[in-house]
């Protein structure tokens, strides 16, 4: 059967779990445990390594809680991926699934933990920042545009001010916006943004590809800024965001064109 389990199998198994787990005492009973005891450190070494370089700031902080936290997200984690960046993203989903509320983590470990690993996945990422487009500088409200995906808003706290001499017990009363974002020249810039401007990328991210006017109108009919001055202020923020290559120019495919509806453009989902 596809799903059988052989005594070899078995073996490997019982042999990783073991590796994982230094209190794991069920390893196959062919394996001395001084070489159990060599393959633990190797593991242990491996992972705390790249784990150290993406996520310096939590380690900092956490001090002589970083070995355990490490153990016991070898023991912990379920995924069995043998790239070590996918260990990365791995790390943030273990702290809020796996490891859950601990009373030894500060309350902003996860968003900090999520901050750093998305540095390293907007470095990473093998989608190219959009085109500098001179046209959608100039007049911004005269495209469809379409949302990096290389920019990350987020967080509650002020993650990027966190460290070893600046902590907080609970977050502030008003939100830190982020964006995280790799430019033309392949470099990753992190810039904190107003309410306004997140919203606006929140919704990008939600729309897809969209008309820079139709997000306007959406956004007047719920405020109560004159029309004009907010159209201004659009212009200026998509302006900036193109610069900065954060938004870009969208061209639609000749297969959009042929089944687009003759009727104002919907977001795309």
């Amino acid at each position: 059967m596809a799903d059988e389990i052989f005594p070899f199998q078995r073996m490997q198994q019982a042999f990783a779990a073991a590796i994982r787990d230094p209190r794991d005492r069920s390893g196959p009973s062919s394996a001395p445990l001084h070489r159990l005891q060599i393959y633990r450190q190797l593991a242990y070494n491996n992972v705390e390594s790249f784990l150290s370089t993406g996520f310096p700031i939590v380690k900092a902080i956490l001090g002589d809680g970083w070995p355990p936290l490490i153990q016991d997200f070898l023991r912990r984690r379920r995924r069995q991926t043998p790239y070590l960046f996918e260990l990365g993203q791995e790390f943030p989903a273990y702290l809020q699934n796996e490891r859950g509320p601990n009373i030894e983590d500060s309350s902003f470990l996860l968003e900090l933990a999520h901050y750093e690993w998305v540095e390293l996945a907007v470095l990473i990422d093998e989608a190219p920042p959009p085109e500098e487009n001179p046209a959608l500088i100039e007049e911004p409200l005269s495209h469809t545009i379409c949302l990096s995906e290389l920019a990350w808003p987020a967080y509650r706290f002020p993650v990027h001010r966190i460290g070893p001499d600046f902590q907080l017990a609970v977050p502030p009363d008003e939100q830190t916006f982020l964006l995280v974002y790799r430019d033309r020249s392949d470099e990753v810039n992190f810039l904190e943004i107003g309410a306004g401007a997140y919203q606006l990328l929140d919704a990008l991210q939600q729309a897809g590809p969209i008309e820079a006017s139709l997000i306007l109108s959406k956004t007047a009919s719920a405020s109560d800024i004159d029309r004009g001055t907010l159209r201004r202020a659009h212009e200026e923020l998509l302006r900036e965001l193109a610069e900065l290559s954060v938004i870009g120019a969208y061209a639609a495919t000749e297969q959009e064109i042929a089944l687009a509806p003759n009727t104002e453009l919907e977001p795309r989902r």
